[in-house]
């Protein structure tokens, strides 16, 4: 098995600027950093992605999420705040171990908008609502 990078760090054999740990979860600070500030938040259970995640878990992430953004907002001061997280290899998962980035954004960050938006269709947007809700079966089968 391939070594986790975020597992070394909870464990203590790779170091981290830790910014908060509480019994279930670990942020730091990203070496790769968007803006000043920007920080990863792990559950300490290894777990891969969101579908590996259970209920106590998200919930526990989640309230470390919400802790480290108030953090950043009254230490910081951004003007907004991203929260990323990415799941599998083509939506741009790097490291396998389930994690979110906090983003401060300040207004002269020159960051862009990754996602061009469309507005769609609304027959399709009541069929994705009818899959998603087991109403009807996904076009293709499978």
């Amino acid at each position: 098995m391939t070594q986790c990078t975020f597992c070394e760090i909870i464990a203590g054999r790779s170091p981290a600027q830790v910014v908060h740990e509480d019994d279930h979860s670990l942020a730091f600070m990203d070496l790769l950093p968007m803006t000043p500030g920007h920080c990863l938040l792990v559950p300490k259970r290894h777990i891969v992605d969101v579908w590996d995640l259970d209920d106590d878990d998200a919930a526990h992430v989640m309230r470390g999420v919400t802790r480290i953004s108030h953090t950043v907002r009254e230490r910081l001061r951004p003007a907004g705040l991203n929260i990323l997280n990415n799941n599998g290899k083509l939506a741009d998962q790097s490291q396998f171990h389930f994690h979110f980035h906090i983003i401060p954004r300040y207004g002269n960050d020159r960051l862009l908008h990754p996602w061009e938006r469309r507005f769609g269709k609304h027959d399709e947007l009541r069929m994705l609502a009818e899959i998603l809700r087991g109403e009807r079966d996904r076009p293709g089968g499978d």
